[in-house]
């Protein structure tokens, strides 16, 4: 019997078992909303993290019956005994930083964001200091990191105002491919949006997140990004009446989508809280901006990933310069 067995000594996580079995820690962890993946994967390696009093690393195996700690504080885990599936979109501005706290004191995207009782806010993907738009967050670690990991391609669009003369070559070259000190890389489409003269507009698109790749790989052509503006992440785009600052929870048919992209199953979003609902009607109550009176799909997420363009779109053709 169970019951009968002697009680052995703390070990380290890699041999506790639970009913539902043990399964890896960052991902166990990620589910409870304590962290991102790759978060607690640095932890680990730093290490900040014990389990049942010994340090671990990736890859080693825990349950939600072990006790876990980080900079010898007590994390709780109780989460991740359910996962709870709640997505958010936010619209970003400048000078926000896209972690949970900053040691320099900045405000970061957390800031606003609405409180919850019993899980934490994962943020998918990040965006620097100075890039506004679409940051996803969700309290699901498994969503988050599927949707962040490279082998789901899933792409992210932007739209970025360039200072300084942009040619045919140069997008050519950027859409092959461009050697950065942390490897290739490149936009998977290229589409001008505007503008005139030193100043233009152009929508790209890239499978990855590396940091400032957007910024990196205009600058390595001798261009000056002087706007930036994340405006989707996979199916999900950044609506239009969603102001700088203002947040919005997904609905069920929308994270159902959103799940579906990277292979999960529908999950049941939980009822809110009265003190969470009444937080979100006082905002939805708001007046939007001017500019905002569009309609259309509420969240405007598509049920498939967007088809890749056939045609590669170049920027528009100078006037020949006379020698």
């Amino acid at each position: 019997m169970g019951s009968q067995r002697p009680k052995k000594a703390a070990k380290p996580a890699v041999d506790a078992v639970s009913d539902a079995g043990p399964e890896r820690i960052q991902k166990l962890l990620a589910r409870a909303g304590v962290g991102s993946r790759r978060e607690i994967e640095g932890w680990m390696e730093a290490g900040r993290l014990t389990v049942n009093g010994h340090a671990v690393s990736p890859g080693q195996k825990a349950t939600v019956q072990d006790q876990f700690e980080l900079d010898g504080k007590r994390l709780d885990v109780s989460g991740a005994a359910e996962v709870v599936r709640r997505v958010l979109i936010y619209n970003k501005p400048e000078g926000e930083v896209t972690t949970r706290k900053d040691p320099e004191g900045r405000p970061t995207v957390f800031d606003r964001l609405p409180r919850l009782k019993d899980h934490r806010w994962i943020s998918i993907g990040r965006l620097d200091i100075n890039t506004t738009g679409l940051v996803l967050f969700t309290t699901d670690g498994e969503l988050a990191n599927r949707l962040m990991h490279p082998s789901s391609q899933i792409d992210r669009e932007y739209a970025v105002r360039i200072f300084g003369e942009v040619d045919d070559a140069m997008v050519e070259r950027l859409m092959q491919g461009v050697l950065l000190e942390d490897g290739m890389a490149k936009f998977t489409d290229i589409s001008p949006a505007g503008g005139s003269g030193m100043n233009r507009w152009f929508h790209v698109t890239l499978l990855e997140g590396r940091n400032r790749e957007v910024r990196r790989l205009w600058e390595s052509q001798g261009v000056k990004v002087s706007r930036l503006k994340r405006v989707r992440y996979g199916p999900v785009f950044l609506p239009s009446r969603l102001t700088l600052g203002k947040w919005e929870e997904l609905d069920q048919k929308a994270v159902d989508s959103l799940s579906r992209t990277v292979g999960l199953n529908a999950l049941a979003i939980p009822q809110k809280t009265p003190s969470e609902k009444a937080a979100q009607d006082r905002q939805r109550r708001k007046s939007p901006a001017r500019n905002q009176k569009r309609s259309g799909s509420r969240w405007q997420v598509s049920d498939s990933r967007p088809a890749k363009s056939s045609v590669k779109a170049t920027a528009p053709k100078r006037k020949p310069v006379k020698k």
